[in-house]
């Protein structure tokens, strides 16, 4: 079994958490509350004399310290344009810190409350958003970050369900034949696709991942930051009947355009990047199912009823990229 697959927080507790923030010369109050991640370890931490700070403690094994670098890099970029990104802060000339075997950065706390997706003004001012941070990131590209494709997306964590036998053997051939199809329909999208553009992007742009206030939107985690089409930063805002979801895309866009230009065959993508999302998904899930956190917050993963809902949904998808001309 893979390290990166075993329990890799163990020896991160509270002690540890406290002494590793102080190993940057920062004095805590001994306040700590453990707030909502899966992937890496996130920590409001109490600070003498100053506001409480977030800590986030990077998941062993799973990046490279240069690809961290370059996430904490492309925010501070943003930063310095004036595009309200939650970055990490500089301390003793740096951003990435270690202490013992664990890597970690410091951030500011942001307080708002979350987007709301059926308010077409926030929609907009969300596209404005968008445009403004891929007016930055496409100047330049990601050297040490994953690629979105097909391949990374698709076949590789179909590839790891199947060698690791997260499937019941009675729904192997119904989950192959369904997951190969896609993937042979979503590569003939990607192909049909001319000059597309491979951009640095959030990667995961969904309303959880957005901080609303007074001013405007917050970007809150770009740990999943990677290269690839700039409708992938856009679709997961997306919800409802297809109506609703092109009324929605319409208002995103009017404001996107005002800072960027989008390349609207981008639009047929849309589908193929949903299904990607979903194979991408259950291959997280997998990889990480041998740390604790994981089995008591997802229970329903790797039942039989979860692959025959996922053979389901995979079929819906199929429908749906049959529809797709482009």
């Amino acid at each position: 079994m893979n390290h990166e697959n075993q329990t890799p927080y163990t020896q991160l507790d509270p002690n540890a958490i406290l002494d590793a923030v102080e190993s940057t010369g920062l004095l805590c109050t001994g306040s700590l509350i453990a707030l909502n991640s899966y992937e890496n370890r996130v920590y409001q931490i109490g600070i003498e004399n100053d506001e409480p700070l977030i800590a986030k403690f990077y998941r062993p094994n799973r990046w490279s310290s240069e690809a961290i670098l370059e996430e904490h890099q492309f925010s501070l970029e943003l930063v310095q344009h004036e595009i309200p990104i939650i970055s990490p802060l500089i301390i003793n000339d740096q951003t990435l810190h270690q202490y013992h075997d664990f890597r970690f950065a410091l951030f500011p706390r942001r307080g708002g409350h979350a987007l709301e997706l059926d308010n077409s003004e926030q929609l907009e001012w969300m596209g404005r958003f968008i445009g403004r941070i891929h007016g930055i990131s496409a100047c330049k590209s990601f050297e040490h970050r994953m690629q979105l494709n097909p391949q990374t997306y698709g076949h590789d964590p179909y590839k790891l369900l199947l060698e690791q036998n997260f499937i019941p053997d009675y729904l192997i051939p119904n989950f192959c034949k369904t997951a190969e199809t896609a993937l042979q329909k979503i590569e003939q999208i990607f192909k049909s696709i001319d000059h597309v553009d491979q951009i640095r992007l959030h990667g995961d742009c969904h309303a959880g991942n957005v901080l609303w206030n007074e001013s405007g939107p917050h970007i809150v985690d770009l740990d999943d930051c990677l290269m690839g089409p700039a409708i992938q930063d856009i679709w997961m805002l997306l919800s409802g009947e297809q109506e609703q979801m092109d009324l929605q895309l319409e208002k995103i866009l009017r404001g996107y355009c005002e800072f960027h230009d989008f390349n609207p065959r981008e639009r047929h993508l849309i589908e193929a990047l949903r299904t990607l999302r979903m194979l991408h998904f259950s291959g997280w899930l997998a990889k990480r199912w041998t740390d604790p956190a994981f089995p008591l917050s997802f229970p329903w993963f790797n039942t039989p009823v979860y692959w025959q809902n996922q053979i389901v949904n995979l079929n819906e998808q199929i429908e749906l990229l049959d529809q797709i001309e482009c």
